[in-house]
């Protein structure tokens, strides 16, 4: 009997055109990524709203912003949210985010008959779905009648917001959105900066993690 230790086998391998077919197309696709994720993310797709409801965490120029886009959106009114704030709350003079948020509109001379604070209770994850909850809550109790809303919220943040704003609040209310742009880097080249890069990347798992895994508070 013949006993054989090694056989011989063809096996394909990938020749040198094929890999450099392959480096490109890794480079097109980087590139695709990086030119177009940022966009996506900050989306800006308003609606005619009756009512602008502004993430109470936004930075001041956000919020002046929001007050602008109110000005001459033809909003009935603007509605803050938030949670409690975590640093300072026992010093602080408004204790959550839709508080100040609402105090910091009227400081910059808004009208404070047009501004509502809806504050959301403290959670420890899932807070924008805690916020929608307590807007779409409030909203069942008001006087107000309300068929649609523009949230306003700030760079790549956005299009996770209004994905939770719009399931929490269908089908309801109809839901648009409105990103600010953020100071805090270059959204041409959020890649170039360490803030950027950590702010792009970690809405990106943020937003699979919510559209994938959950987000239900």
């Amino acid at each position: 009997m013949k006993i054989r230790l090694i056989r011989r086998r063809e096996m394909w391998a990938i020749t040198w055109e094929g890999w450099v077919i392959a480096i490109a197309g890794l480079i097109i696709t980087m590139v695709l990524i990086l030119t177009n994720i940022h966009p996506f993310l900050a989306v800006n797709a308003p609606i005619k709203a009756d009512i602008l409801v502004v993430e109470g965490w936004l930075p001041d120029y956000a919020v002046e912003s929001a007050i602008a886009e109110f000005n001459k959106g033809g909003y009935r009114k603007l509605v803050t949210t938030g949670l409690p704030v975590s640093k300072g709350h026992y010093l602080a003079q408004y204790k959550n985010y839709a508080e100040l948020t609402a105090a910091t509109c009227i400081a910059l001379g808004f009208d404070k008959n047009k501004v509502v604070a809806v504050p959301a209770p403290s959670v420890v994850k899932h807070r924008t779905a805690a916020s929608a909850i307590a807007l779409r809550d409030w909203l069942a109790t008001s006087a107000l009648k309300v068929d649609s809303i523009n949230l306003y919220s700030i760079g790549t943040h956005a299009r996770r917001s209004w994905m939770i704003f719009q399931e929490v609040l269908n089908p309801e209310i109809k839901v648009g959105i409105i990103a600010a742009e953020s100071q805090d880097y270059n959204s041409q080249e959020w890649w170039k900066s360490s803030a950027g890069f950590r702010t792009v990347t970690g809405e990106i798992i943020a937003y699979i993690y919510a559209s994938f895994v959950g987000w239900k508070a």
